[in-house]
């Protein structure tokens, strides 16, 4: 701080103090005076600093409800991007980035299913039944699975479900559970008929790219929408494709 700039903000105190001290150290001086002109000056001093303590509590918590704030902004901005706006679940970005982190560190399970017949919904029923289809199906995978499963909504009527597991079987249970839920599920008018989904299941092993991982997965989903849907087929399961098959048998 500028050493005049202060002088000159309590050149009024300096001096009454000044005066003070002059009177104190002058016996023949009448202090009387000198006192009543500094207690003025400190009486003030006191005022202003107690208006300034509450001036800067105020501002302490303004700071601190600001801080509050941009703390939720935060959260709202990093839900908003990594969630369907619709459902609630995992968009297709945070699906990637999840799959990909775990497939560093473990074997996993990618689970992807297809609600059947989505677009006979929306026709017979109209969007908004469509819409709560979908919340539905959202809310049943995780009442199933519970709240620390990745379940994501990957595209308009396409799931996916990130499983870690190093037992293809396990994999095999959750899909099979999954359909069954949902084809067991109750749907609010004006729905009135069975609501049912395809489920492709691809077990891949740790360092895997997500990349391949969904492209099993969604091979296997394609197998079980030819197979009638409402059933799960298994990417390890699949037959091979006929240039496949024939190098695997030279």
């Amino acid at each position: 701080m500028n050493p005049m700039a202060e002088a000159d903000l309590f050149a009024l105190e300096s001096a009454a103090l000044a005066n003070a001290r002059a009177a104190h150290a002058d016996p023949r001086a009448d202090a009387r005076a000198a006192l009543a002109e500094l207690i003025i000056h400190y009486e003030r001093l006191m005022r202003e600093s107690r208006r300034l303590i509450r001036r800067s509590d105020r501002a302490e918590l303004d700071m601190n409800q600001m801080n509050r704030q941009l703390h939720e902004l935060a959260q709202q901005l990093e839900y908003r991007a990594t969630h369907d706006p619709l459902s609630g679940a995992l968009n297709r970005a945070a699906v990637i980035d999840k799959a990909t982190a775990c497939l560093r560190r473990v074997d996993m399970a990618l689970i992807v299913l297809d609600i059947d017949h989505f677009k006979w919904i929306n026709d017979d029923f109209g969007h908004p039944a469509g819409d709560a289809v979908i919340k539905t199906v959202v809310s049943c995978l995780r009442t199933l699975l519970g709240p620390d499963v990745a379940v994501g909504r990957v595209g308009g009527e396409e799931f996916s479900v990130i499983w870690p597991t190093a037992d293809t079987e396990e994999a095999r249970a959750v899909a099979i559970r999954i359909c069954d839920a949902i084809a067991d599920q109750v749907f609010a008018a004006p729905i009135d008929r069975q609501i049912t989904a395809s489920v492709g299941v691809s077990w891949n092993s740790v360092g895997t790219s997500f990349e391949l991982a969904y492209s099993r997965a969604d091979e296997a989903l394609y197998a079980a929408k030819r197979a009638g849907r409402n059933c799960v087929k298994i990417h390890s399961q699949l037959p091979l494709p006929a240039a496949q098959a024939a190098i695997a048998e030279l």
